[in-house]
């Protein structure tokens, strides 16, 4: 058994700066950080364009991006969570700084700004096209320095430990369901751990793989939101999962290669196969439109044509300027035998984010006591029906300064559990056939991509729903005869993630942002989020 004060369940950039500040606050406190494979290896790690943020109240305004969130969120934002993220977002922003982040400047030293689709005014702040991986390299070196924070690698968290362990029946009606913890499963030894905790953070990322396409890593599999589930903690909004406009078409390869939004923001054009400019067909911001329509706009013209791309066009671009700010992207089309100063670059929509998740207050704070959520497993209010570009890294900065300031006013106030049963493996057999579990997943891959994507029908949502209920009953007899693995867990909780998208989306008779079903093509007036 481990017992620690604070545990993050997740590596990224809000596992991390949440870790750093409760660490500093309480240095007499133990801070445990829990990651199912290397440290660095987060959504974080993966995001391109930049995180948005006010730093010039000349040129832009507080006004300005709450009023580009709200309009991008569809009317299913919270406007107080949208106020918070866009006016305390600059100062965390700067802390970052402070930590060692880089963020591109011009020659007077000022900070260079992008603008991206949904965006009124130049506020992106971005590390050429890497800026996750430059955040989450200054957050790993600033938390190594730390001497009360410990972090622990190749460790899948199972389960969370809740008065379901100790035999009482819990459902969502019932009260003041707290979390103790979690069983982990530490990859090193193969055996399942009891961690005990006073103040659990999930910031456990996305769940992008339960779509054959997607940006997200492989990781990707919404372990948080699922757990919490199972729980029986408070999920919502799972409907609106957002598709990149353009990620690279490489068939074959997962995850797909992502062509950032910054790219259309610097002067990218977006082509049919027949060579022409559509995007003014379907909105008036043409390539600089919301995600959502974009990415409607890109499978409209790809199912009238028949083609499984389309394409940016980069060819008229400054090519020392590209290079500059996009050396990546250039050398990964490169690298495949496209120059995209001569030639168009074969683009299609991947999964890339969840707007819904764990619902969390304006303190982090979720359905399930001294259990908190940020970052892209949560459900803030921040995106309502679909996410403003770049605003998820500053969301996951700003909460999980609200998760710190929340919990270290408690954390004296809990004490750690008693008697929690070890993990019972009793009755289970090692896995005789892995395919039972991989075929699993391609086979809800499969599902959600082709009933569950962009657009859908009450038919394929229907259909969807009767194939993971045959999914879920083959997968849990699995875990209930068979050792746990990281293999088998993954598959449970990306079932259960395809469930709560289906169903949410089921409850929607409109379509809104992200979620748009043929059968119900208008909106409705009764707005609200879905809860489960």
């Amino acid at each position: 058994m481990i017992q620690t004060d604070f545990l993050v369940i997740g590596s990224g950039i809000a596992g991390l700066s949440y870790a750093m500040k409760v660490a500093q606050h309480h240095p007499d406190k133990k801070v445990l950080v829990i990651t199912n494979t290397q440290a660095d290896e987060t959504n974080t790690k993966y995001a391109q364009g930049g995180i948005a943020g006010v730093t010039d109240l000349e040129k832009d305004s507080y006004d300005k991006h709450i009023q580009d969130t709200l309009i991008a969120g569809d009317g299913l934002c919270n406007p107080r969570t949208v106020e918070i993220v866009v006016t305390e977002g600059p100062e965390r922003i700067q802390e970052i700084i402070d930590w060692g982040t880089r963020f591109d400047k011009d020659a007077e030293g000022d900070y260079k700004l992008g603008k991206e689709g949904g965006h009124s005014e130049f506020r992106i702040l971005h590390h050429k096209d890497v800026t996750g991986k430059e955040i989450e390299r200054a957050l790993l070196d600033t938390v190594y320095k730390q001497k009360n924070i410990e972090i622990i690698k190749h460790c899948f968290v199972v389960d969370i430990i809740t008065q379901h362990h100790l035999g009482y029946l819990i459902t969502k009606s019932t009260p003041d369901i707290e979390c103790y913890g979690v069983y982990a499963l530490n990859l090193r030894t193969n055996q399942i751990e009891k961690i005990i905790s006073r103040i659990t953070l999930f910031a456990t990322g996305g769940n992008g793989q339960v779509y054959r396409t997607t940006t997200n890593p492989k990781i990707a599999t919404g372990d948080g939101v699922a757990m919490v589930y199972r729980a029986t903690g408070r999920i919502e909004n799972m409907e609106f999962i957002q598709f990149h406009p353009t990620a690279l078409f490489e068939p074959g390869i997962s995850p797909s290669f992502l062509i950032t939004e910054a790219v259309r923001g610097d002067g990218g054009i977006l082509r049919n196969k027949n060579g022409e400019a559509f995007m003014e067909k379907y909105d008036e911001r043409k390539d600089l439109a919301p995600r959502d329509i974009v990415a409607r706009a890109i499978d409209n013209e790809m199912k009238k044509a028949g083609t499984e791309h389309v394409y940016l066009d980069c060819r008229h671009m400054d090519k020392e300027k590209f290079v500059e700010h996009f050396p990546n992207i250039y050398e990964k089309c490169k690298s495949i035998g496209i120059d995209v100063m001569q030639h168009l670059i074969p683009i299609a929509p991947a999964a890339h984010y969840s707007c819904g998740g764990i619902k969390a207050d304006e303190w982090g704070k979720t359905s399930i006591k001294f259990l908190y959520a940020c970052g892209e497993c949560a459900s803030t209010g921040l995106h309502g029906a679909n996410r403003l570009a770049s605003n998820s890294l500053l969301e996951a900065l700003v909460f999980s300064h609200r998760c710190y300031l929340d919990s270290v006013q408690k954390i004296n106030e809990v004490e750690f559990k008693e008697n929690i049963p070890d993990w019972n493996e009793q009755g289970t057999t090692q896995p005789k056939e892995m395919i039972l579990i991989t075929q699993s997943v391609k086979e809800l891959q499969l599902l959600m991509s082709d009933y569950v994507g962009i657009v859908r029908t009450d038919m394929r949502l229907q259909r969807a729903l009767k194939r993971l209920d045959l999914l879920h009953e083959e997968i849990e007899t699995l875990y209930e005869t068979t050792s746990v693995s990281p293999q088998l867990c993954e598959a449970r909780n990306l079932i259960t993630v395809g469930y709560l998208i289906v169903k949410e989306a089921q409850f929607r008779k409109e379509s809104r942002g992200l979620h748009f079903n043929t059968y119900h093509t208008g909106k409705s007036e009764l707005l609200q989020n879905i809860v489960l």
